[in-house]
């Protein structure tokens, strides 16, 4: 790291060096090369765009695509006291034209913007008689439609190349498979880009997954062990979001709604909430989260299985931003699978679209009922490998695999015997050999396989049924609304040509606990844990005087370390990693104080 980066680091940041991956693609955009930079979550994406518009003479434009997004970032600039705004809907038409004049005058260096203002014609005709000198998309994954949350005004951003032919051109994202990279970087610059990728490994996240059987209580006993941190809860429907809410505001939580349906000043007050005090579940869909910036987000719960890999790794993703431990727990039953199949069905798109998204499912589908590593399953989606990661359910209960071909014939006999016409209750009640007028009127009481599998219960052909449908085994046939049907190797199964091999299917005691929060790295002596939660109630009273989220204040990190060293002046603050010489102005004097005082 050259000395003029490093001191400019420290001086606009406060940092003393740099995360793993930063300097190399800081350096590659002051040596204005076009570039994908696919970077974890936490990993300091906004950094690396925002030191070199600092450093560039000309002006920056971020291509933002939420208004909570765009707010928390400049924020967190203008608490840095960076020249930084915003133009965006929400705001009045005169704080926009005024914002626009200082862009144009040069008082402002770095605008961010949303793609559907960005790319008007007289947005576009004004910029060119402004000195931009960098673009920056934001959350680039939109831009293609390989992406499972492509946005069709993203599309346009292609054009910035012929518009401005003199201007590097930056794409940040934490979430792009192979296909999607290329297609990021063949329309933003015509394939004249550097793709950096970073990696897609969040070693501080635990993952697990869970099936839907008494899921509330199994909810309600994860966030127990939890409570007190703040942490998500994604479920698939508004109404869901809010009744979820309210269970667990009936046990006790500080829990919060969060969805579409709202109105936009009942959404804002929720999220403020949850990023200004402790210990506050959001519940929401998923709506809520594309860049949220709170650090100290400690969990991740998923009440359905979500649309996709790339979906799912975003959301878990707003957990552990600060390094530490973090928990992720996905709940699933095959109900979902089947809605998320409707969805796809119904949504828009064309059939290669469609495909696509069934594919993704699978693949998530694939993950769910893994039986090695979570975390290599998961990584493999990404192109990446890596030894098993220790701390996912399956690392640390491996499940016994065991020869499932048995059942798996009794269960495929009669799928097939039934015409493949019906879904999996009425072919796990012909299994288990159960009574009733449908059955009984389409003769299926007649079947070989009737009443074969009698001694095992509902919830094991549930779960066989899982484990086939993700092995490729058995799909849903939306067509003939969610039947089961035999894949060409389900019927080499039937046949005997192949075996079948499952995890073992044991059944959950009632008694079963979820698995207790991990350990956040914290102090033992009394003394320093009063110490670090006296400066917690410092900042979160100046986040409030400012309206805004507690870690643009100072991170966590950063009190943990005030408490560690316990700096007794200004220099020795500011010799801290997080510390620069705007935040010491105006807030060193506060905590300084705030650790002298004695317990």
């Amino acid at each position: 790291m050259s000395s003029s980066i490093a001191q400019s680091l420290k001086q606009y940041f406060g940092f003393s060096q740099f995360r793993d991956g930063q300097e190399d693609v800081v350096a590659r955009i002051l040596s204005r090369q076009n570039l994908l930079a696919v970077m974890p979550t936490g990993a300091g994406k906004s950094l690396c765009y925002q030191l070199p518009a600092m450093l560039l003479d000309g002006r920056t434009i971020v291509v933002s695509p939420l208004i909570a997004l765009m707010n928390d970032q400049v924020a967190y600039l203008q608490s840095l006291n960076l020249p930084a705004e915003k133009i965006h809907s929400h705001a009045d038409y005169n704080d926009n034209a005024d914002v626009w004049r200082r862009f144009v005058s040069g008082e402002v260096k770095i605008l961010y913007i949303s793609p559907e203002r960005l790319m008007t014609e007289r947005m576009l005709a004004a910029l060119e008689h402004v000195p931009v000198e960098l673009f920056v998309i934001d959350e680039a994954h939109c831009i293609s439609k390989w992406g499972a949350a492509f946005r069709p005004e993203y599309d346009q951003l292609s054009g910035l190349q012929n518009r401005f032919p003199n201007a590097v051109l930056t794409a940040f994202t934490a979430t792009a498979d192979k296909a999607t990279r290329q297609d990021i970087v063949d329309k933003l610059t015509g394939n004249r880009a550097h793709i950096i990728v970073k990696g897609f490994d969040r070693p501080n996240l635990s993952l697990a997954v869970a099936l839907k059987d008494a899921w509330k209580q199994r909810l309600l006993a994860f966030v127990e062990a939890r409570k007190g941190l703040s942490g998500i809860v994604y479920t698939l429907s508004r109404r869901e979001t809010e009744t979820v809410a309210a269970f667990l505001s009936d046990n006790g939580h500080k829990s919060v709604a969060y969805h579409a349906g709202q109105e936009a000043h009942q959404r804002q007050q929720g999220q403020d909430r949850f990023m200004t005090e402790d210990g506050v579940v959001m519940v929401a869909t998923i709506a809520f989260g594309m860049g949220i910036d709170k650090p100290d987000i400690r969990y991740v719960v998923h009440t359905n299985i979500p649309g996709s890999v790339e979906a799912f790794y975003q959301e878990i993703g707003r957990a552990g931003r600060d390094g530490l431990p973090a928990d992720t727990l996905l709940i699933y039953g095959l109900d979902d699978l089947v809605k998320r199949r409707r969805m796809i069905a119904d949504g828009d798109g064309d059939e290669a679209h469609k495909l696509r998204e069934n594919k993704r499912l699978d693949s998530l589908l694939a993950y769910c009922e893994a039986s090695a590593c979570r975390k290599k399953a998961l990584l493999a989606y990404f192109d990446e490998s890596q030894p098993d990661c220790g701390n996912c359910d399956n690392c640390l209960n491996p499940p016994e695999m065991v020869d499932g071909t048995r059942e798996a014939q009794i269960l495929l006999a009669t799928i097939l015997g039934t015409g493949e016409y019906f879904g999996a209750v009425h072919v796990v009640s012909v299994v288990r050999g159960q009574s009733s007028d449908k059955i009984a009127q389409r003769r299926h009481d007649e079947l070989a396989s009737y009443g074969q599998g009698a001694d095992q219960s509902v919830e094991f052909w549930q779960a066989l049924i899982r484990q086939l449908l993700a092995a490729g085994k058995i799909y849903v046939d939306l067509e003939r609304y969610g039947a089961l049907r035999l894949t060409p190797e389900g019927q080499q199964i039937l046949n005997g040509d192949i075996g079948f091999f499952c995890k073992k299917i044991v059944p959950r005691p009632s008694s079963q606990k979820t698995a207790s929060a991990r350990a956040v790295v914290t102090f033992e002596d009394p003394v320093d844990q009063q110490l670090l939660a006296r400066l917690k109630t410092l900042r979160l009273d100046l986040a409030r005087e400012k309206n805004a989220p507690a870690y643009v204040i100072f991170s966590d990190r950063v009190l943990m370390e005030m408490v560690a060293q316990k700096p007794q002046n200004a220099a020795e603050l500011l010799a801290l990693n997080g510390v620069g010489p705007q935040k010491l102005e105006q807030y060193g004097a506060l905590f300084l104080a705030a650790i002298e005082k004695p317990v």
